[in-house]
């Protein structure tokens, strides 16, 4: 119980680090709260996180392993992540919209909660690097005489709540700053902001190689 109970505070106190650095998944959630609402921003969160069991399962199963072992199946997902994230960042960059009440270039005005879902999941289910962070990252949290699986799951469901509690408080952040959030100039500027991170971590995870 003692080892447990020291292995699991190693993994909290890394776990809410590495949940809290800035990064895509931040920039989508406050991206979909402060312009579509507080509804779109949970449901980006929610599928951010869903991504996250989505590989924190395979990596409890071993299914992972799949992508450490095999280069044709790492890059098959890895380009697929790459041309989703760079392809959605430059379409914001290039027709940001125009404010909440009017679209740029037939872009849709405001998220619909099952659109930030799906931008959520995909964008983190489609990174095969969030598979082999999971596959190298979990064993080093795991005691000796636990079963491996039954634990792991448990941790990848641990740094799921997590997440769920770091992004629900990004998007209450966000209700203060409405009437800010919601001006013209803010909106555009932010889906530019947002496009870039999003090309960025795109080309990042292009250029990407097994470890």
């Amino acid at each position: 119980m003692h080892d447990i109970l020291i292995s699991l505070s190693a993994f909290i106190v890394t776990t809410a680090l590495f949940t809290m650095t800035p990064g895509l998944d931040t920039a989508t959630v406050l991206r979909a709260s402060a312009t579509s609402g507080t509804r779109c921003g949970g449901a980006a969160a929610v599928g951010i996180t869903a991504g996250l069991f989505v590989w924190g399962v395979c990596a409890a199963f071993g299914l992972t392993a799949l992508l450490a072992a095999s280069s044709v199946a790492f890059g098959v997902v890895k380009w697929a992540g790459a041309l989703y994230l760079f392809q959605a960042g430059l379409r914001m960059v290039l027709r940001p919209r125009s404010g909440l009440a009017d679209g740029a270039g037939g872009v849709p005005v405001r998220l619909t909660p099952r659109g930030a879902f799906r931008q959520g999941f995909v964008s983190n289910v489609l990174n095969p690097k969030v598979g082999i962070f999971y596959i190298t990252f979990l064993p080093q949290f795991i005691p000796h005489g636990v079963n491996v699986a039954a634990y792991s799951l448990f941790l990848a469901c641990f740094h799921v709540v997590m997440g769920l509690i770091w992004f629900s408080l990004l998007v209450v952040m966000t209700i203060p700053l409405g009437r800010f959030l919601s001006r013209l100039e803010v909106v555009r500027r932010m889906d530019r902001v947002t496009g870039c991170i999003f090309m960025g971590f795109g080309l990042r995870l292009a250029f990407e190689r097994r470890v």
